[in-house]
């Protein structure tokens, strides 16, 4: 349920203040009621408004959908080049979505799709610096001060990286390295781990915004529950203030 004459807004119809106007005037029914009283709430996708008698149109029931991408496929809905898509691992979904932020062609994991424009926009800016937490395995065992270098920041192109968190995952000859960042520049993580002289051989996408990817299957895709959404609404819905942790 959304206020009326933000849903004339977001619609084209006018401007918000000119949405009121329009409201206030009697020139907006819902469900062939006439509606004046400025903040009334209703439901876009199921209520019938119009506006001059003419019903307002371009509405999406919103979906939210969660995909465990396997490594070769890249992250898009189609590619001129005939490579594998996401696209592809959507076939039994009906509804048009996109998915919010990259993962790399050869990683895997957490890839949120969805139809809300808004809500990708606010996860994706640079301001709300909401946390994603990968597994990284790379060559070697970082020691305690390659770990303390990236959460301190560790320079890329001349400019340091935002504290994160970083930890010793799994330990072995080759040590999958837990870390969560709060950017989201290209192949991040890659160029962090090779800054510190431990490059990445395998990388996996685990959280993203308070949503974990669990025990979803390699190539399968789920709703998100709606307190998934509501995570990933909050995690979105501020800017954070810079600190040592995302």
């Amino acid at each position: 349920m959304e206020r009326l004459q933000k849903i004339l807004a977001r619609a084209g119809i006018a401007s918000r203040r000119a949405s009121e106007e329009l409201i206030s005037s009697g020139r907006v029914t819902v469900n062939g009621t006439v509606i004046t009283r400025l903040g009334t709430r209703v439901d876009p996708f199921e209520d019938s408004i119009k506006v001059d008698g003419k019903r307002i149109k371009g509405f999406e029931r919103p979906v939210y959908l969660m995909l465990n991408k396997p490594k070769g496929v890249l992250t898009s809905m189609d590619d001129p080049e005939g490579r594998p898509t996401v696209a592809g691992l959507l076939k039994r979904s009906k509804e048009r979505v996109f998915p919010v932020g990259r993962l790399d062609m050869q990683s895997e994991g957490l890839l949120i799709l969805t139809n809300d424009g808004d809500l990708a926009r606010n996860l994706m800016h640079p301001s709300k610096k909401v946390p994603k937490t990968y597994l990284a395995k790379v060559r070697g065992v970082p020691e305690a001060n390659d770990l303390r270098r990236l959460e301190n920041g560790v320079r890329i192109d001349g400019r340091k990286t935002a504290p994160a968190e970083a930890r010793i995952a799994r330990p072995g000859t080759n040590a999958w390295v837990q870390i969560t960042i709060s950017e989201g520049r290209k192949h991040q993580v890659r160029r962090m781990m090779d800054a510190v002289g431990h490059p990445v051989s395998k990388l996996r996408r685990i959280r993203l915004g308070g949503v974990s990817l669990g025990k979803l299957a390699v190539g399968e895709v789920r709703p998100l529950t709606e307190a998934e959404v509501a995570r990933l609404k909050r995690a979105a819905a501020t800017e954070k203030k810079s600190g040592k942790r995302p």
